[in-house]
């Protein structure tokens, strides 16, 4: 059973800069791929980015160049540095993780098994 816990959601303006932390416990972080997620009111969750166990990454388009998405196995966290951001980057965003998964990354929330609570990002206008 794996257990995550987001952190750093908060207020930008736009075009200002947040970092979102997961940190995991309870599985073996290196053998699981990790996705950020996003919903905004109204809207159905949303892949944002990926990272896989080998350390290949994905973005949906409308963050790439703005979002970089990491991970640090030895403290078993999975970081979203978001830079540029947007009124419309506004959403909860959500880190999830899936096991086993060396190079594929999937964009579908349905097989991500662990999921965080959430954390609020506001983006100003």
């Amino acid at each position: 059973q794996v257990q995550l816990v987001e952190s750093g959601g908060g207020l930008a303006q736009a075009g200002g800069s947040l970092s979102l932390s997961c940190a995991a416990s309870g599985g073996t972080f290196s053998m699981y791929a990790l996705a950020w997620f996003r919903q905004a009111p109204g809207k159905e969750r949303e892949f944002v980015s990926g990272i896989a166990i080998g350390m290949n990454t994905d973005y949906v388009d409308s963050v790439k160049g703005r979002f970089t998405i990491s991970r640090d196995n030895r403290k078993n966290t999975v970081y979203l540095q978001m830079n540029s951001l947007k009124p419309e980057d506004t959403a909860v965003y959500y880190c999830a993780a899936r096991s086993n998964s060396y190079t594929y990354i999937s964009r579908d929330p349905k097989e991500y098994r662990y999921w965080g609570q959430g954390t609020q990002v506001t983006v100003s206008s």
